[in-house]
């Protein structure tokens, strides 16, 4: 879950906006990108279901209309027709809508942008770049990844989304294979772990020699990887060199035995598969690989008399006849009667990260740069607006992630905080934390999409802050750091079902130490943890931090530090909060 944590007072930071003492090293790089949504399924028509304070705009300057019942909106050539409103040019939802077409449904809460083409509407999602790099992670990830097999798919997802077009009109990526999948409902499980390294690796993207990168990745490379000129050859004909993403042996994707496959398909499919994807017309009856290129992947097969690239007709086989039956361009061909048997080995392109080559190197201890520099020799991960490389400044019990070498000087200080917060908490586990300074204030909001009050952020054992130089400068950097390393220290002790209030509650207890004085707060306890996660103004977020301190300095005083953290380690007992409020 994560944690909004150290609330700066108004009047401390009166006169200085947070991070203007850093300037920006670059242009900012953007900090959303609009997504296509459901973009395979070419719907005429949708329903749109409003949630609290939903919106409507009718043209991109109209005035924000409230959207109170649900609607149908309907594509009519190029344009959209929404419900009684008539026809228009664009349709804009914000705030919690559901949308509902061809049997699903999908509650969505960042701006919609709806248009038509041809008859089929368009919708696009403006996402932050980390809510979309986490979300496509979490789909494309697998059971086998570790967090550090993560953290470089999730460099190598944000690069790729970044750094290259990727020829949509209508929105910068779609939410298929032809860009990079993403399950806008989630459920696969990976959420928590694509978080973490998502936040691990914030802002983070390929960079060689000093310039962007393009990279890719895929699910299984055989054995070795191939370049893009072998895969895209009528797509990169002439293009720059990539030394990067050249074709090499990769010993870690077949240590647990090489994948091989095999696929019978006849000539009827194959012909229907490759006319619906406009490369071959029917009536051919031969089937051979022409050429292959450095890795042994097919690189043009001769259909009859026509030569087409090999990977055209691996996607053309996939959308008609199911992507498991062609896993990749590595195989060898046999015509058998009127079918074609197929053998092969790997599954996808073969071009960058190798997903189960790195799941690999992950499970053997290597780290995400270990994992970078075997698919991308040469090339590194940096900071995307300013292609500096993060440094790690280690102390006792704690790392110091900074783009800045400067920031040594703050670690005596960071030091002192987390001794404040392991007296004050009694907690003093072996917990390696790590603290991910950001540059300014922008970098910083952007990677942890905290609100503008907020100074730093914990989730687990892991925390970012403003800039460090502005904390300082307004006095409170040991007191932020001392507040989360406190929610560092909580969590690490805290049981998956132990109530977010008292969580909250501990740290502003034992960070403040002032007993509370005056009445009870208004917000009851099933109300905190609402108030907690929800807040939408700092004011508030304030009550909720002041009514869960209030009810946690109840259970010190009563049960005593020793009794709340086992509590806070066993669960809470039901007669614990007796008389609390």
């Amino acid at each position: 879950m994560r944690l909004l944590a150290r609330i700066l007072l108004t009047a401390a930071l009166a006169g200085l906006p947070l991070g203007s003492a850093l300037a920006e090293a670059t242009a900012h790089p953007p900090a959303t990108l609009r997504v296509g949504l459901w973009t395979l399924w070419h719907d005429k028509q949708i329903s749109v279901s409003p949630g609290s304070a939903a919106t409507l705009r009718l043209c991109a300057g109209c005035a924000a209309m409230p959207l109170k019942e649900t609607m149908a909106v309907r594509a009519q050539g190029d344009r959209v027709s929404v419900g009684e409103k008539g026809e228009v040019e664009s349709v804009l939802l914000d705030g919690p809508v559901t949308l509902a077409a061809h049997g699903e449904k999908l509650t969505l809460h960042n701006p919609v942008r709806v248009t038509a083409r041809g008859g089929e509407l368009v919708l696009a999602v403006t996402l932050p770049v980390e809510t979309y790099v986490e979300r496509v992670v979490a789909s494309e990830s697998g059971a086998a990844d570790s967090l550090e097999s993560l953290k470089a798919l999730a460099i190598v997802v944000r690069s790729f989304a970044l750094h290259q077009p990727h020829g949509h009109a209508d929105y910068d990526l779609c939410d298929s294979t032809h860009c990079q999948l993403l399950h806008w409902a989630g459920g696969s499980g990976r959420q928590s772990a694509a978080r973490a390294a998502t936040l691990a690796t914030a802002g983070e993207t390929l960079w060689f020699h000093g310039q962007r990168a393009r990279a890719w990745f895929h699910q299984n490379c055989g054995g070795r990887t191939a370049s893009p000129q072998e895969v895209w050859p009528a797509k990169t004909p002439g293009s720059k060199p990539m030394p990067w993403l050249a074709s090499r042996t990769d010993p870690w994707c077949t240590s647990g035995g090489a994948r091989e496959w095999s696929a019978d398909l006849s000539l009827a499919d194959l012909t229907a598969a490759l006319a619906g994807g406009g490369l071959a017309r029917p009536g051919w009856k031969t089937l051979t690989v022409a050429r292959r290129g450095e890795s042994g992947r097919a690189v043009t097969l001769k259909v009859g008399a026509a030569e087409i690239a090999a990977e055209d007709f691996r996607v053309a086989v996939g959308r008609a006849l199911g992507w498991n039956r062609i896993l990749s361009t590595w195989f060898e061909v046999v015509p058998l009667g009127d079918h074609f048997v197929f053998h092969g080995r790997g599954s996808g392109h073969g071009v960058g990260l190798c997903q189960a080559g790195a799941a690999a190197m992950g499970a053997a201890g290597r780290d995400a740069a270990q994992i970078i520099a075997q698919y991308f020799p040469g090339a590194m991960a940096a900071d995307e607006a300013t292609g500096r490389q993060w440094q790690s400044l280690s102390a006792k019990g704690f790392v110091l992630e900074t783009l800045d070498a400067a920031d040594a000087a703050f670690l005596p200080q960071l030091t002192q905080a987390l001794q404040d917060a392991q007296n004050r908490s009694g907690i003093q586990v072996g917990l390696q934390v790590t603290v991910r300074a950001f540059r300014s204030t922008g970098a910083f909001r952007d990677a942890t999409l905290a609100p503008g009050w907020v100074a730093a952020f914990t989730e687990g054992n892991w925390i970012a802050t403003q800039p460090l130089a502005t904390l300082a400068a307004r006095h409170l950097l040991v007191s932020t750091l001392r507040h989360e390393f406190l929610h560092a220290l909580i969590e690490s002790q805290a049981a998956p079902r132990t109530p977010l209030w008292l969580r909250e509650g501990l740290v502003e207890a034992l960070d403040d130490r002032a007993l509370p004085t005056g009445p009870a707060p208004a917000l009851k306890l099933e109300e905190i943890d609402r108030a907690l996660s929800h807040a939408s103004t700092e004011a508030e977020s304030q009550a909720a931090h002041r009514a869960a301190k209030y009810y946690a300095w109840r259970l010190l005083v009563r049960a005593g530090r020793e009794q709340v953290l086992q509590w806070l380690r066993n669960g809470l007992p039901a007669n614990a909060l007796a008389d609390l409020e």
